[in-house]
C-alpha cells in the first residue's frame, strides 16, 4: 500500500478518493488535521478497509517510521504542507515548521525505511513530493511559462518554504539515493477546497451577499488546474516518472483573477440567481494588494505530456462549472468548515 501525507486536505483528499477509485490499492492517510484538514472530505470511505486514517504529524519521525514498517509502504505521496500565501505573510513560522522541518524529518524516516528494504523493494520504492509553481517566482506578460529548468526565485514565505522542501528532496536523492520524484503544479481548484482560496471564497461570499474581494487591479494571472486532472498527473508520475526528475503540471488555462471572478459570477447568475435580479458581479470589491504579490504564473507542461502522455482532461470552463455545481450541492460542507463545526466533530472522534 501507499502512504499519503496531508490526505485530508484539499488536493490530498481528492487524490485519496481518486487513487482508490482508479487503482484500488490501499492507502494509509496521515494528516495532522490543522485548520484546512477535514476528515469529512473522506466520508465516502467510512468503513472501507482500503483506507486507514491516522491523525499525526509528518515531523513525528517515530510515528512515520512505524507506519512505513507496519504497513509495508511501497511509496509515499507527500502533500502535507501549509499552503496559503496570505497566512504565510502573517505567520511564517508555521510554514517553516511544516514545509521545511516537517519535510526533512519525513525524508529521514523514509530514508531509514528505504535503506532497510530488500533490494527488489528498494528498487520499486518511490517518494513523490508535491510542490508548487510559486517556487519559480513571477513572470512578466511576455515571459515564457515556467519549465522544470527555471531558477528558483520565491517571493513569499510560503513559496520560500516550498522551495526549501524541494531542495531537501533533491538533496536526499543525490546524496543518499532516495528514489524521489517532484511535481510543481499550478493553481488547483475543485471540490473540498478550503474557502480561503479565491474560487471557493468567491462562491461562498457571493451566495452570502458579501463583497467579492479582488487584490489590486485584479490582473494577476494564474494557470488554473482542475484538481482531478492534477490527481491523474500524480498517478502517472508515480507510475512512470524518471527517478530524480521534476515534472511541471499545468492546466493550460492562464486567466487574470478578475476574469475568473467575473466568470464565476456569470455561472452563479445562471445557476443560483440573486433575488433582486442583478448580477453577483455587483459585489466585486477591489482591495489593497498583498505584499510581494506575484504578477503572473504559467506552466509549460510539455515534459509530462511528452514523456508520460498526460494532459488535462478539463478545460477551465468545464472544470469551473463542475466546481460551482459541487459547492452549490454541498452548502452543508461549506457551512461546517466556515463555522468550525467540523472541528467539534474532530475533537469528538479524535480527541
Amino acid at each position: 500500500m501507499i502512504l499519503v501525507t496531508g490526505g485530508a486536505g484539499f488536493i490530498g483528499s481528492n487524490f485519496v478518493l481518486d487513487w482508490l477509485a482508479a487503482t484500488g490499492e490501499a492507502v494509509v492517510n496521515l494528516d495532522k488535521l490543522t485548520y484546512a484538514g477535514n476528515v469529512r472530505n473522506l466520508a465516502a470511505l467510512e468503513g472501507d478497509s482500503r483506507h486507514t486514517f491516522v491523525r499525526g504529524d509528518i515531523a513525528d519521525r517515530p510515528l512515520v517510521e512505524g507506519l512505513l514498517a507496519d504497513h509495508r509502504i511501497r511509496s509515499v505521496v507527500h502533500f502535507a504542507a501549509e499552503s496559503h500565501v496570505d497566512r504565510s505573510i502573517h505567520g511564517p513560522a508555521d510554514f517553516v515548521d511544516t514545509n521545511i522541518v516537517g519535510t526533512f524529518r519525513l525524508l529521514e524516516a523514509v530514508r531509514s525505511h528505504w535503506t532497510a528494504l530488500p533490494a527488489a523493494e528498494q528498487q520499486a520504492f518511490r517518494f513523490l513530493h508535491v510542490s508548487t509553481d510559486e517556487v519559480f517566482g513571477t513572470l512578466s506578460p511576455t515571459d515564457p511559462p515556467f519549465a522544470e529548468t527555471n531558477p528558483y526565485q520565491p517571493n513569499s514565505p510560503y513559496a520560500a518554504s516550498k522551495a526549501a522542501s524541494d531542495h531537501l528532496v533533491r538533496g536526499h536523492h543525490h546524496t543518499y539515493g532516495v528514489p524521489v520524484l517532484t511535481t510543481n503544479c499550478s493553481n488547483n481548484y475543485g471540490p473540498w477546497q478550503f474557502p480561503e482560496k479565491l474560487i471557493p471564497l468567491v462562491i461562498a461570499n457571493a451566495l452570502a451577499g458579501k463583497p467579492l474581494p479582488i487584490y489590486g487591479d485584479g490582473m494577476q494571472i494564474r494557470d488554473w488546474l482542475y484538481v482531478g486532472d492534477h490527481c491523474a498527473a500524480i498517478r502517472r508520475v508515480l507510475e512512470a516518472g524518471r527517478l530524480g526528475e521534476v515534472y511541471c503540471v499545468g492546466g493550460a488555462s492562464e486567466k487574470p483573477n478578475i476574469e475568473v471572478v467575473k466568470t464565476l459570477c456569470s455561472i452563479l447568475d445562471a445557476e443560483r440567481p440573486r433575488s433582486d435580479g442583478t448580477s453577483y458581479a455587483t459585489q466585486i470589491t477591489f482591495v489593497k494588494d498583498r505584499p510581494g504579490h506575484d504578477r503572473r504564473y504559467a506552466i509549460d507542461a510539455r515534459k509530462i505530456a511528452t514523456e508520460l502522455g498526460w494532459k488535462p482532461a478539463e478545460t477551465f470552463e468545464t472544470g469551473l462549472h463542475r466546481t460551482v455545481r459541487w459547492y452549490l450541492d454541498h452548502q452543508d460542507w461549506v457551512a461546517d468548515v466556515t463555522s468550525g463545526g467540523y472541528r467539534d466533530w474532530i475533537a469528538k472522534h479524535y480527541g
